[in-house]
Formats: structure tokens, sequence, C-alpha cells
């Protein structure tokens, strides 16, 4: 099995090399690593089109690996372009991400954007985070790679379909507080007082972005609550976004 490894939180991460080391030890894994050369957080399916990319070689834990000074989907096409230029890649992994990708937080997130262009390019793939709502509070990586050492060749053979890639958000508690795993929808998790305005020594304005997490965890179902009761959650995510039945609805009113 070819596997493309990429994240948004840089290749240096402690996540990648987690992940790395979970491909490594599926049967007959061929892994390869390409990811940005530092952090793009929040940069969502971002693409770079007005400088050019360039990539340096790397190793990830021993796996042979291509630093590149862009954003996640960058790192899927220079992959598929240059490491698996015979299309011969059988799965996209991306992650292990420094907090938690649920609700609406897919929207943002590089990570899940790494996973979204793998499936857009037709190769299955799954998009990995550790959900911590706690600032500061440890991310137990540890948890999260014992947990896809023990899981992840499950996870990987679920049927899925052409358009649809999966996102995996593990708990970031002790193994041992894992409850389980739970098949679930996306939940809500938004931003309230997204800016803030400052000023600088000079009087003049500046703002910074990002705000406070509202989530809502008290919706069974949704990724959000699973979390929040130490499930580890799985979404089944779709390419398309269109909303079938106000559709038909809409159709219906303008005849």
């Amino acid at each position: 099995m070819r596997i493309l490894i990429t994240n948004d939180d840089g290749i240096h991460a402690d996540g990648i090399k987690a992940l790395t080391r979970v491909a490594k030890s599926l049967p007959n894994a061929e892994v390869v690593v390409v990811a940005p050369d530092r952090e793009k957080s929040a940069c969502g399916h971002g693409m770079t089109l007005h400088e050019p990319l360039r990539i340096k070689e790397a190793t990830v834990e021993g796996c042979p690996g291509y630093m590149v000074n862009g954003l996640p989907v960058d790192c899927v096409n220079v992959g598929l372009t240059e490491v698996f230029s015979d299309h011969t890649c059988d799965l996209v992994l991306s992650g292990i991400n420094n907090g938690p990708n649920l609700g609406f937080d897919i929207t943002y997130s590089g990570t899940v954007a790494g996973a979204m262009e793998g499936c857009i390019n037709g190769i299955p793939s799954l998009a990995i985070s550790m959900a911590s709502f706690v600032q500061d509070a440890p991310l137990h990586y540890e948890t999260g790679e014992r947990w896809l050492k023990e899981n992840i060749a499950k996870i990987i053979a679920l049927p899925t379909k052409p358009g649809t890639f999966l996102n995996l958000n593990i708990p970031a508690i002790a193994y041992e507080e894992i409850e389980g795993i739970q098949v679930v929808g996306m939940g809500k998790r938004v931003y309230e007082d997204r800016v803030e305005r400052r000023d600088d020594p000079w009087g003049r304005p500046y703002y910074w972005q990002g705000g406070v997490v509202i989530v809502s965890p008290d919706e069974p179902g949704t990724d959000v609550y699973a979390v929040a009761n130490h499930f580890v959650s799985l979404t089944p995510i779709t390419l398309d976004w269109t909303d079938r039945t106000l559709l038909d609805s809409m159709q219906t009113y303008l005849k």
C-alpha cells in the first residue's frame, strides 16, 4: 500500500511523526511524507497560484519526505505529481492535527483540506485530529497513536463512495478513558467575538482574529457530542455540498 501523508502543522510537528509511525505499521506500507515547511493552520482548501512552489528533501521517522513552501493542498498535489506520478497512491492521510476539527471547523482546516484534495484526486483519504477543548492542555499524541495502530486498518477498509472522505477526531485524553468510536454527523462549533481591535503604540488600530469557541456538546449523533463524551468521532464528508431538499423545493417554487 502506497501512502501519502500531509498535515497543516508543518513537517516537524509531533502529530505527523506519530501518524507516520502508524502508517509504517500497516502491512506492506510504502510511506512518503509531503508537508508544509512550517505551520499553515486554518488555511482551508487554499492553493498557491501566484508564487512558485519549492521542495526540499527530508526524512520523517525513517520515511522519505519533502518540505514544501506551500499549503496542504499544494503538498498533496506536489506529492501526487512528483512522488506518485505513476498514479499508484492508494491512501492519503492528513494529520495528526494539533487540536480538534469538529463541526464547522472543517471549512477552515488545512488538515481536512489535505484529505479533501486526496479525495478530489480519486484517492481514499482520511483526516485525523486530536480533540482538546482546553487551551495548553496535553494533546496526548500517544493516545492517538495507540488507538490508530489498533484501529486504522478497520477505518481505511470501511466502504465509502467516490467524492467522500473521512474525518476522524480522537479525544485528547488518556487511552484508558476512550469509550469507543461513534460514526456521527457534524455538530456545531462556532466562534464568538471573532475579531478583536487593538491599538499599536502610535494609536493605529490593528486586529487579531480568533475569538472564543462556542460548542454545542448536547446534541447526540454529532462529532462534538461524541468527543465531549470521550468517544472517537468518525464523520464521512461529501464533496457535493448541494442541499438536495432545498434544490427540489426551489425548483418547484420557480415553475
